[in-house]
């Protein structure tokens, strides 16, 4: 078969004992929420009757026709923590189809973290696009291949957002990392945000750049959601800016460990970007002839 070829078991430094004690809390987290209702801290917010809850809501299912996609949010805004959530992907011929899992705010001006997962033709790879919005500027996209198949198991995608950095990890390897740069003017996310899923038809861009459209033959697409549990500050009020009691270090995610990546992290990091990326806005020359200043301070 063609993704086996595709999707191969290329060894990371994977060391458990490491993962274990750098991001215990997330794990014991995990570990001890795995019962939770997803109607507890989620609510369905478009394509009601493409929602599926299974395994007494301990699972989502959306699905995607021409008539609907679906969507879901939290019930909460967040103003720090480590949001993640267990995803199997739509599976044969995907092109055009995006399955979303991120943070936003409301309004214009918005901040956003995003991980979409671009859909493709069958026996081609899955691209996973984050993206950062701040103040509603985004056009930070990077784009990764995964290195394995998304769609045969479930896998833990996960944002760590704190006052110092914003990273994204899958299953325990950071695959990017957006730190405050405050101090030389880089705009940093400070507004209280929802988590939100959906699935939905992006045929107009997702899958070579629009060339490839969607097949509808291969409907419905199916996204599988598990890991309800959230780890975040609450924001209890109608707030339009975090209060400073987000960023105490009574919450774990906010500790100095979790300030920068460790060195079996870093390690992790730098071979995802030589390995597997295959667009970074900051190397873009035709869109910055300039690289943003971010890009210079990462």
């Amino acid at each position: 078969m063609v993704l086996a070829n595709v999707y191969n078991n290329v060894a990371f430094d994977y060391d458990p004992y490491i993962w274990r004690i750098g991001w215990r809390s997330e794990l014991r987290a995990g570990a001890e929420n795995a019962d939770i209702n997803f109607y507890q801290n989620y609510d369905v917010t478009w394509g009601f009757d493409h929602v599926l809850a299974l395994n007494r809501g301990r699972q989502i299912q959306l699905s995607m026709d021409l008539s609907s996609g679906a969507g879901f949010e939290s019930k909460q805004s967040y103003g720090s923590g480590f949001f993640h959530m267990k995803i199997k992907l739509p599976d044969r011929n995907t092109a055009g189809v995006v399955t979303a899992f991120y943070l936003t705010s409301k309004g214009n001006n918005h901040d956003e973290l995003d991980f979409e997962f671009l859909g493709n033709v069958e026996g081609k790879p899955y691209t996973l696009q984050t993206n950062v919005f701040v103040n509603g500027q985004g056009n930070r996209e990077q784009r990764i291949t995964l290195w394995f198949d998304p769609t045969a198991d479930y896998h833990l995608y996960g944002i760590l957002w704190n006052e110092h950095q914003i990273v994204f990890r899958v299953d325990d390897v950071p695959i990017r990392v957006f730190k405050n740069n405050r101090n030389i003017g880089v705009d940093y996310p400070s507004q209280p945000m929802k988590i939100e899923g959906s699935l939905w038809d992006g045929e107009s861009w997702a899958t070579d750049g629009g060339k490839t459209k969607t097949d509808w033959s291969y409907a419905p697409f199916k996204a599988q959601f598990q890991g309800f549990s959230i780890n975040g500050c609450p924001i209890t009020n109608d707030k339009s800016l975090i209060p400073q009691q987000c960023y105490s270090s009574s919450y774990w995610w906010n500790g100095q460990r979790y300030w920068n990546l460790d060195h079996h992290q870093q390690r992790k990091y730098e071979n995802v970007r030589k390995t597997y990326m295959h667009y970074d806005y900051c190397t873009d020359r035709s869109r910055y002839p300039i690289p943003p200043p971010e890009c210079l301070h990462p």
